[in-house]
């Protein structure tokens, strides 16, 4: 920031007090505290040069930036200038966005068919993330006892809430376990996250519209605004880090549900953009919540905070707020100066269904990266197994892996709680090769409490293969690539077993489907009665009736019996 002479302070202060313009954006408070340390500050520097520099670094930040900016306001003979207060047109990446949602036409069937498979596995998460009395502490209205006439419904639950609450428990419960889907690129993130708000919306709006003698919606249109926001999230996703600066990854997530909600409401395209703006220039999340040492569960609900934030700015631009047309590139104030370092974002490709039809399954519950080391130490469960070895015999465990993954799963030291372990690649990789599995429960403190569990950690040794890092990013590839080698006391090994792509890749989209039915089966299991589990499992493959179904009727498969 420019700094002006210190001599020129109590010149600066009388010019302020009298400028009626400037005046009014100041309390007289910080005029007097201005005036103080302006004049402490011009007569140190008659003494000392250097101690006048010291000084006026010391006047407060907000009033250094207040007399900065008096100075640049000042034109000639003394005359205000000003911002420039000329309205231009809305960012274009905000226009592309809008133009998307209301104009482009979705076909893909290979997109339709994933997004099947992508909104039954994400529900099933979120029914067995019930299990978890975390997840359920945050769930329900804001106040107890609320009640909301055609409400959506939560989940797996009797609550029946707001749009916007909703979304928020819906979104929560989806994310809770790290165990839907996955987009992994320059950002990584979970588009599925989105559905949190989608169904939520959908919900209400069908069940509003029964009241009224209207027809409801269909579970195609969930499919469709669920095609639309993993493409808006894993489009921006591609090319653009929002985790180098220190964003995390949910930012994406109100954006896409911001502009899918705002249609499916029935916003104008003016509107949408206007929506769009306001999700950009919402506060944003930091990844702080995301790494050591403050790991915690709030990254399990900021997926939900996303949705909630998306469903009611789109609400309030419907009732007439306006939205904001350089969001981004607004010099000083915009989105790309205050917090992504002067860059604009950079595409790779134009909005179509590829993401979705590219998206990753988690037949794991481990963070994405982490996928084909957790695999492979399966596998080599099974080799050790063959032999009569156990984790007991283990010397060293050699991992070669993607740089991402050095960078934000790679943990020493001690993990506290669940969210420290299931961020962890040694801990996922150790009990993976002690137990040839990995459940949500075994990251829970009672099971990590098994001290072999951190004596297999101290043995692993994690490089980056650079071969992985390249082809992770290349677009006809993204591969998340892992291997793991053992090398046992007595001098033997296994491996290295090494796997590019994981289970849930596109690549292997057949072999996962059976696996995806299986997780999802294992889900239910307790929580609906034997018919409901059947009639759920039938959708899996029947895609003409799922897509047919009334929205109400299929949320009223989820609930609690």
């Amino acid at each position: 920031m420019p700094r002006i002479a210190t001599a020129a302070l109590p010149r600066l202060a009388g010019s302020l007090i009298s400028s009626s313009s400037s005046v009014s954006s100041v309390s007289a408070p910080a005029i007097r505290a201005f005036s103080i340390a302006a004049a402490s500050a011009a007569t140190r520097s008659h003494q000392n040069s250097a101690a006048a520099t010291t000084a006026a670094a010391r006047i407060p930040t907000s009033l250094r930036a207040l007399s900065t900016s008096a100075v640049s306001m000042g034109g000639h003979g003394g005359e205000g200038v000003g911002e420039d207060n000329a309205r231009p047109p809305y960012d274009q990446v905000v226009q592309d966005i809008a133009d998307y949602v209301h104009n482009y036409e979705i076909t893909s069937e290979v997109a339709y068919n994933t997004a099947r498979l992508c909104l039954l596995d994400s529900l099933g998460c979120a029914v067995e993330a019930l299990h978890f009395p975390q997840a359920v502490s945050v769930l329900g209205p804001v106040v107890p006892g609320t009640t909301v006439p055609n409400g959506a419904r939560v989940i797996g639950t009797n609550h029946v809430l707001d749009p916007i609450r909703a979304a928020f428990n819906n979104g929560a419960l989806i994310r809770w376990l790290d165990f839907n889907d996955t987009w992994l690129a320059a950002e990584w993130g979970h588009p599925s996250d989105n559905l949190g708000s989608i169904i939520s919306v959908a919900d209400w709006l069908s069940r509003t519209a029964v009241a009224n003698g209207k027809k409801p919606l269909t579970v195609q249109d969930i499919l469709t605004a669920a095609i639309q926001a993993h493409e808006i999230q894993g489009n921006l996703a591609i090319e653009n880090s929002f985790n180098r600066v220190g964003l995390d990854h949910v930012l994406l997530v109100k954006v896409a549900s911001a502009a899918v909600v705002s249609k499916m409401i029935g916003n104008s395209r003016d509107q949408t953009v206007d929506v769009i703006s306001q999700a950009f220039v919402d506060g944003q999340s930091l990844r702080t919540y995301r790494h050591a040492p403050n790991a915690s569960s709030r990254k399990s609900w900021a997926a939900g905070d996303a949705c909630s934030r998306a469903v009611n700015l789109a609400l309030l631009v419907q009732k007439g707020q306006p939205g904001l047309p350089s969001v981004l590139t607004a010099k000083v104030w915009g989105f790309y100066d205050v917090l992504f370092k002067g860059k604009e974002f950079a595409f790779q490709r134009p909005y179509t269904s590829y993401v979705m039809e590219n998206v990753l399954f988690k037949l794991v519950p481990a963070e994405f990266h982490a996928q084909t080391a957790c695999e492979a130490a399966i596998l080599a469960h099974a080799e050790m197994t063959k032999v009569g070895k156990t984790s007991d015999d283990i010397e060293k465990v050699k991992l070669l892996t993607q740089e991402a993954a050095v960078r934000i799963i790679s943990k020493a030291g001690a993990l506290h709680n669940y969210a420290d372990r299931d961020h962890s690649l040694q801990y996922m990789v150790a009990v993976s090769l002690m137990n040839g599995k990995l459940t949500p429960d075994m990251y829970n403190d009672d099971y990590a409490a098994n001290p072999k569990i951190d004596e297999l950690r101290a043995k692993m040794e994690v490089k980056e293969e650079g071969r992985y890092t390249k082809e992770y990013m290349e677009p006809e590839k993204r591969s998340i690539g892992n291997s793991v080698e053992i090398v046992f006391k007595d001098g033997s090994t296994i491996g290295p077993i090494a796997l590019d792509y994981p289970v849930g890749h596109a690549r292997r989209r057949e072999e996962a489907i059976p696996l995806i039915a299986k997780k999802l089966r294992k889900h239910l299991e307790g929580h609906f009665d034997q018919a409901r589990e059947s009639k759920i499992m039938s959708l899996i493959e029947d895609h003409k009736a799922l897509t047919a179904m009334p929205v109400p009727e299929f949320v009223d498969l989820w609930l609690k019996a």
